[in-house]
């Protein structure tokens, strides 16, 4: 089946002064994000990608350059809504009862004025696996393709496909810059590769194959020889 990579945009200059930027408008790259952005275009230089997509936020469209293509804008792979949150300096909303909750109890948490994390998983999951559903038909199973999206927005996608419940999901960390992939073949997802910030990423060019005739949707009894 094909490979999703799941890349988080570059440092903002929110991200630097430590503030809630959410869907603020005109929150761009800073200079270490501009820098992220140059070393995963290096990364991706022999990638192949039949489909790339992104939130429409600016520093994901930025994030997109890397990879020499306009994305494809799907609003469900948007930041979380954050309402109330938005643009506040995470210090002060550590002081508030509800950053317990997000912290604990992701699943319960609903931002005033904005969404639930919930919502928030379910719009971004039914996005992926709609288009790696589209891509499958159209480019078939070894085909690659690239969603650029948010930290808590991917983290919940990965949740998702390690079974994994949302009040767990603050357990995964996605650096800025960084890759993910997931493979959703007939029966499970397998998570390929977490929080990548280094390695290249033109191996994904070759499709996933089973080992001696194993189907793909099983797992290699003993790990496998990579």
């Amino acid at each position: 089946m094909p490979v999703l990579l799941l890349v988080r945009h570059g440092r903002t200059t929110a991200n630097a002064a430590a503030t809630l930027a959410g869907r603020s408008p005109g929150v761009l790259l800073d200079d270490t994000g501009q820098e992220q952005v140059a070393a995963l275009a290096e990364r991706a230089r022999d990638l192949r990608p039949s489909l790339l997509v992104s939130s429409p936020l600016e520093r994901c469209r930025q994030t997109a350059k890397a990879f020499g293509a306009d994305p494809l804008v799907d609003h469900r792979l948007q930041e979380c809504d954050y309402g109330d949150w938005t643009g506040r300096p995470l210090a002060e909303l550590r002081r508030l009862k509800l950053w317990a909750v997000v912290q604990e109890h992701p699943s319960a948490a609903t931002f005033p004025g904005g969404e639930s994390l919930r919502a928030m998983q379910a719009r971004a999951v039914e996005a992926v696996r709609d288009h790696d559903a589209q891509v499958a038909r159209e480019h078939g199973p070894n085909a690659v393709w690239v969603a650029l999206s948010h930290g808590d927005v991917i983290k919940s996608v990965i949740a998702d496909a390690l079974g994994m419940h949302l009040d767990l999901f603050q357990r995964l960390v996605v650096d800025p810059g960084s890759v993910t992939a997931i493979s959703y073949t007939e029966r499970r997802p397998f998570l390929l590769r977490l929080n990548d910030t280094s390695a290249e990423l033109r191996s994904f060019n070759r499709s996933r194959r089973g080992r001696r005739g194993q189907p793909r949707s099983d797992a290699t009894v003993g790990g496998g020889a990579g």
